[in-house]
Order: C-alpha cells, then sequence, then structure tokens
C-alpha cells in the first residue's frame, strides 16, 4: 500500500517545502488560526484531540498544537514528519509524529476528535479505490461525531482549461536571498489526471540550484470530493471558500457519523 516514488518526492521536497510560502512562520499562524476556529464551532470551545494525517512540515499541525489542541502527526514522508516535530519544539510545543500512510493509519478506533487532511494531499490519491481507503482510514479513527477536515486545491476552472504551468512564485530565504517555484503541467487523456513537476531554483552564489521533483495529481471536483466524502460515513458536508473561513484553499468539514 505505501507508495515509495511518492514518499521519495516528499523527502526531498521537506528541506524546502517552508520556500513554498512567501512567509511560512505567518501561514503557519493563519492556517492554525483558521482551523481551530471550524474545530471550536463545530465541536466546543475547548482543546481537542486533532490528527494530521497528512501533516508534512507541519504547517497545519503547529498552528494548531499553538491553538491548545493535542495534535499527532503522520506523513507518508518519514523527512517531512521529523522536521514538523522539530520545527514544533523550536515553537516549546510537542507535536508527536510517525511515517504513516494515510490509508492505514497505525491508530486505534475513535481515537480523535477531528482529522485533517490538507494541503491538497488527497489529490494525490489517483485512484477511486485510494480515496476510499483513505477516507474509510479517517473516519475509522475519528470518534463518532468527530469532526473532518479537508483542505483542497478548487479544480473547476483546472478541469475547464487545462493550463500547462502555474505562474513562477518568488519568496525569501531565512538568508534574505530570493527563491522560486515553478510548476509545469502536463494532462492525461482522461482531462482528470496531470504529472506535475515542481521546480525550485534556490540562489547558489552568483549562480542558482535546480531542484526538479515529478508527482502525479488527480484534479478533483468538490462535486467528486463530496461523493467520496458521504459515501465513507461522513454527513453535515459543508465548503468553506478562502473568503469565508480564512482559510487558504476551499475546505471542506464534515462529520462522522455514529
Amino acid at each position: 500500500m505505501p507508495d515509495p516514488p511518492l514518499a521519495r518526492f516528499f523527502d526531498r521536497l521537506a528541506p524546502t517545502y517552508d520556500l513554498l510560502y512567501p512567509d511560512w512562520p505567518t501561514a503557519v499562524a493563519q492556517q492554525g488560526r483558521a482551523l481551530d476556529g471550524h474545530l471550536r464551532a463545530a465541536l466546543g470551545d475547548r482543546a481537542h484531540r486533532v490528527l494530521d494525517c497528512a501533516c508534512g512540515i507541519g504547517t497545519q499541525a503547529i498552528g494548531l498544537a499553538a491553538a491548545g489542541h493535542a495534535v499527532t502527526g503522520t506523513d507518508l514522508s518519514p523527512v517531512a514528519a521529523a522536521r514538523a516535530t522539530a520545527e514544533a519544539a523550536a515553537r516549546g510545543l510537542r507535536l508527536p509524529t510517525a511515517a504513516a500512510d494515510m490509508r492505514s493509519l497505525p491508530f486505534r478506533d475513535a481515537l480523535f476528535d477531528a482529522v485533517v487532511c490538507a494541503d491538497n494531499s488527497l489529490a494525490l490519491l489517483t485512484t477511486p479505490e485510494s480515496v476510499r481507503t483513505a477516507l474509510g482510514s479517517m473516519r475509522r479513527v475519528l470518534r463518532p461525531g468527530g469532526q473532518l477536515l479537508l483542505g483542497m486545491r478548487a479544480y473547476e476552472e483546472a478541469r475547464r482549461e487545462h493550463p500547462e504551468a502555474l505562474p513562477p512564485r518568488v519568496t525569501r530565504t531565512p538568508d534574505g536571498g530570493r527563491a522560486v517555484t515553478l510548476q509545469l503541467w502536463e494532462w492525461h487523456d482522461d482531462g482528470e489526471h496531470y504529472d506535475f513537476d515542481l521546480i525550485q531554483l534556490l540562489p547558489r552564489g552568483t549562480t542558482w540550484e535546480v531542484h526538479s521533483r515529478r508527482a502525479t495529481s488527480w484534479a478533483l471536483t468538490r462535486a467528486q470530493v463530496t461523493a467520496f466524502v458521504t459515501a465513507a460515513g461522513f454527513e453535515h458536508l459543508a465548503w468553506h471558500d478562502p473568503e469565508e473561513g480564512g482559510y487558504f484553499q476551499p475546505l471542506l468539514t464534515a462529520r462522522r457519523r455514529a
């Protein structure tokens, strides 16, 4: 079940993942506040047991831990998960993590009040069977009535227009230099899947160092995600646009049926 190529993709990306953001610490705080607001509104204004099942280097998990929640992180990449723990510790926060596939989460049933799956991670599962298995695994570790939070890219326009690239993004490195990130997309014949090259240009003295990694994604529409989540045993589904909920991507919230 584990996907070694995808794990290697994120192993290689983990050291420079923060450079995808203009200001990663600010993004951590903003995303944490937005997700914390959804959690407290749905489950009560108190700390909750939260699993971030695609935690990466901790972008969402650290923000939620800072908001007082008891957060556990898992990620397919052991390198990313280890960095998440270290980044949290550097901020005086506890964030236990483990390397695990979201399709086979290594926890007992009904352990968590909430499960977060953010940064478009679900779209990296490129078959219906994988998506169903992952959502079933998330549902299993949620208590009855627990909340699911899925952060997804808005793909409706991309599915119509099939872009070949995303605009380059210039960010600052910790030492004040500039880094450039861009994506090249190559669409499959089905019009739904695409291979993407994530390319980072990092300054090295008077020249640039190029890092390129390739993976495949499924451009899932909201209608497709809604159907998968409903079939997995969730109810009270609601989509929240960034303008509404303050989260940087469309966010789907749902509750596990009792």
